[in-house]
């Protein structure tokens, strides 16, 4: 998984700023809201339906290349909530005790690399479109090698061309403006790159693991949120692209604007990475059809307009994966007993373990003697 304090303090930032508080913002009117809420929807299914999709290709290269990656055990993902509020807690205690100020200035130099880096495979194929023909995209081979005995072991193996460089310069400077001005669309820039990238690179295994994990932060968002203000003094004290922003006064104020919905990238990633595997799991049917994927995608949207509209009525911080997990654990749980798939589904593995290989070529091999 990605860092633990990305992930925990991301999950339920969907806080809104209120007049009473601060002055100097301007009050949310109801076409602010319904344009800032909307635009974090939208911002939110994004990452997911192209994450999903890319984490499908990545899969496909693993499986073509040999590789066998790490995997969430069962065991790791009941551990996590523990892990995750261990992480919150101890986030928390270092805000009361330093200067947040300090703290901020060392996580926004650390994003600042973070983001470039999650921007880039992005940004690349598009700014390669639009690089002028005038500039040749030269290919480069960086090659760094250490000698021993047994052979040379690769340090360094990197290829690139004079279009990704030209790439890594206009990512700099969305990295440059963040640095300086906090944006917020120099922040959801980053926040977008990093959804995209964790939920196409963080493979859950196999559905028994997802529900493992999704159960756990459903108990774990609830507990932190609603019985105590720890999450919520933690997620307003954390200046870092971990969370979606859109200002509720912006037609009032413009590009200046400052009076803040947000959404935690949490709240996307965690879902999202099951919604991903889902989709590889439609793929493993050979049905020409990602029926499961629609179906949790769409569930998910009605999860977070619920969050939205919850939050909305009561006024008060909601723990979003609350409404999210029974959506995307429960709608695909319910069409796969109906569609007769319910065995296939929990039987299903990304990447098959040893155990279970070595099953099924014992029984091929039995199959064989008769």
């Amino acid at each position: 998984m990605a860092d633990v304090s990305q992930e925990v303090v991301g999950h339920n930032e969907n806080l809104t700023e209120t007049a009473s508080n601060a002055t100097s913002k301007i009050p949310a009117t109801p076409e602010g809201m319904a344009v800032a809420y909307g635009s974090l929807v939208i911002m939110a299914l994004l990452p997911i339906f192209f994450g999903a999709f890319r984490s499908v290709k990545h899969h496909k290269e693993q499986k073509e290349a040999g590789e066998k990656p790490e995997t969430m055990s069962h065991a790791d993902a009941a551990m996590f909530p523990i892990i995750a509020s261990a992480a919150l807690f101890g986030l928390y205690v270092f805000f009361q005790i330093f200067s947040k100020e300090y703290i901020n200035l060392l996580l926004t130099g650390y994003f600042f690399f973070l983001g470039i880096l999650a921007l880039c495979p992005l940004m690349s194929p598009v700014i390669s479109s639009l690089v002028p023909a005038a500039i040749p995209n030269i290919p480069f081979h960086l090659h760094f090698t250490q000698g021993g005995p047994d052979g040379d072991d690769d340090l360094i193996n990197y290829r690139f061309s004079s279009h990704d460089v030209v790439c890594l310069v206009c990512c700099s400077i969305v990295g440059a403006w963040y640095l300086i001005k906090k944006h917020w669309i120099a922040n959801n820039l980053f926040g977008i790159a990093f959804a995209i990238n964790s939920v196409e690179l963080l493979h859950l295994n196999n559905v028994v693991t997802g529900c493992i994990l999704l159960c756990g932060l459903f108990v774990y968002d609830i507990f932190w949120v609603f019985g105590t203000n720890v999450m919520v003094t933690v997620a307003k004290s954390f200046e870092a692209p971990i969370k979606l922003v859109f200002p509720q006064d912006l037609l009032e104020q413009g590009l200046s604007a400052n009076n803040f919905a947000m959404l935690g990238l949490g709240d996307i990633v965690i879902p999202g990475i099951f919604i991903a595997l889902l989709l590889r799991f439609d793929n493993s049917l050979k049905r020409n059809s990602n029926t499961y994927f629609y179906v949790t995608f769409v569930a998910y949207f009605m999860g977070l307009i619920a969050t939205i509209f919850v939050m909305h009525v009561f006024k008060h911080a909601q723990p979003a994966l609350l409404y999210l997990v029974p959506a995307c654990l429960g709608t695909p749980l319910l069409l796969a007993l109906l569609k007769g798939d319910i065995k296939a589904m929990f039987q299903y593995e990304d990447h098959p373990s040893e155990k279970a290989t070595d099953t099924t070529e014992s029984k091929t091999e039995v199959k064989k003697e008769k």
